[in-house]
């Protein structure tokens, strides 16, 4: 069964994520010029409009700056934020368990092979399940994980933690870059979290890094009643940065 990417990862937002993963990996460093629009495009068999609107996004967070008639430069005033817990992060794993919905062996398209960083066609785990905190529906979790990284996943493997199990297999995990999103849920997902359909939910996608910058994993969830909890450092730079109007 081919798995299509759908709706999970845009190709603006892999471009994104691809970017801000060069410069975690510090691959890219501040004040570094990287390839023109026209080279991005190239790099990844975009048009040049997907790739500017990616770096419109890269832009908007203070990720890289333009100088007119130089080029596209890292900036120097990159902030990371640090996650200091979410709703099921500051529970114990003992207090969440997981119904898996499904299981199965799937195979990787154009989209997910250039995700992953592997060969078109490739195998796949793909997994759903419903994640239950405090005896209460919380979260449906829909997976991907590269099968030649795991071998001997398994159905019984996924109802506990999958970073458990990563870090088990000798695998560093380096980081997460993450995206949140308010939607309101479907009839069908509804039925899933037992609540009414258009109950407002937190989506959140989700793509996973190890330490070798290798993509182990790649999630979309649903959350329900979700909050997080960030210590961010005061960041005088950004602030002026989100003060300069380009048009004076």
């Amino acid at each position: 069964m081919l798995m299509k990417v759908g709706s999970m990862v845009k190709k603006i937002d892999f471009i994104v994520d691809d970017i801000m993963n060069k410069i975690t990996q510090k691959k890219y460093t501040p004040g570094e010029k990287i390839l023109t629009e026209r080279e991005l495009a190239e790099k990844y068999s975009v048009s040049r409009h997907t790739v500017r609107e990616a770096l419109k996004k890269l832009e908007s967070i203070g990720y890289i700056y333009k100088i007119q008639g130089s080029g596209i430069f890292i900036s120097d005033s990159i902030h990371y934020n640090a996650l200091i817990y979410n709703s099921l992060t500051q529970k114990k794993f003992s207090d969440i368990n997981s119904k898996v919905l499904y299981f199965k062996e799937t195979i990787a398209d154009h989209e997910l092979a250039e995700m992953f960083n592997i060969e078109y066609m490739s195998k796949l785990w793909g997994f759903k399940r419903i994640r239950i905190a405090d005896s209460q529906k919380v979260q449906i979790e829909t997976s991907l994980m590269p099968k030649e990284l795991f071998p001997k996943l398994t159905a019984k493997t996924v109802e506990k933690s999958i970073h458990d199990y990563v870090q088990s297999c000798n695998y560093k995990i380096s980081h997460f870059i993450t995206e949140y999103r308010s939607i309101n849920i479907s009839k069908e997902d509804a039925e899933l979290l037992d609540c009414k359909k258009g109950t407002a939910v937190t989506k959140i996608k989700n793509r996973g890094y190890l330490k070798n910058g290798i993509v182990f994993e790649i999630t979309e969830s649903l959350n329900l009643d979700y909050s997080c909890c960030y210590i961010n450092d005061y960041n005088s730079d950004m602030h002026k940065y989100r003060q300069f109007d380009k048009y004076k």
